[in-house]
């Protein structure tokens, strides 16, 4: 038996995908959440095998919730059905880790439902109309991994510090170097990246997800 929690906040759609699943003899919805906040406070005392998680809700939201749950509950399954599906939210959940994603206005039952089978056996399942901005997630995500492997640890630091809106006297202090030495670390950064402004070079990394604002 596959246990599901759904978590959405419009009561219609959580009826609704009891109604559409309730003929599935194999899938049991053990409970229903309208927030990131519900979901996660009730886990403790309900037992379930996946989360039918949406994005847009009150609170937390979807990702945030994703998030949490990989870090708390890493064995829960996520599959993601929702009408927000650009590339941004994607490859945040992507990099989350979920195990599957859906859209509410492309799925209809069977496919909820093989989603839903086919990450209980350990795949993931992305909804076909998904694979193009799915490969543009993915290709994001690897040219980020490979332009983290071009600096160093030290030059991530402070982008990441510069990020958080630290000047360089701040940065130094921070890291125990010279201002001297911060100003060389940032010419080392724009000569890789042909940027002159650290400006640009944060937004740069934001955009790329090497570094968390």
């Amino acid at each position: 038996m596959i246990k599901i929690i759904i978590c959405d906040d419009h009561k219609i759609f959580r009826v609704g995908v009891r109604y559409i699943l309730s003929d599935c003899e194999e899938i049991s919805i053990e409970a229903e959440a309208a927030s990131g906040e519900e979901l996660l406070a009730m886990l403790p005392n309900v037992t379930a095998d996946m989360v039918l998680l949406d994005i847009l809700m009150p609170g937390i939201g979807g990702i945030e919730t994703a998030r949490r749950l990989r870090c708390d509950h890493p064995d829960m399954k996520i599959l993601v059905i929702s009408s927000e599906n650009t590339e941004e939210s994607l490859r945040q959940l992507v990099e989350t880790g979920i195990d599957g994603f859906i859209s509410k206005q492309r799925s209809d039952r069977n496919e909820l439902a093989e989603a839903i089978r086919n990450i209980s056996f350990g795949l993931e399942y992305f909804g076909s109309d998904l694979s193009t901005l799915l490969y543009r997630v993915y290709v994001s995500i690897r040219k980020a991994a490979d332009t983290k492997q071009t600096f160093t640890s030290r030059e991530r630091e402070i982008i990441d510090l510069c990020a958080k809106g630290l000047r360089s006297k701040e940065i130094a202090d921070r890291l125990f170097i010279s201002p001297r030495t911060v100003h060389t670390h940032k010419d080392h950064i724009f000569q890789k990246l042909g940027i002159n402004s650290m400006k640009e070079v944060v937004k740069y990394a934001l955009e790329r997800g090497i570094v968390q604002n």
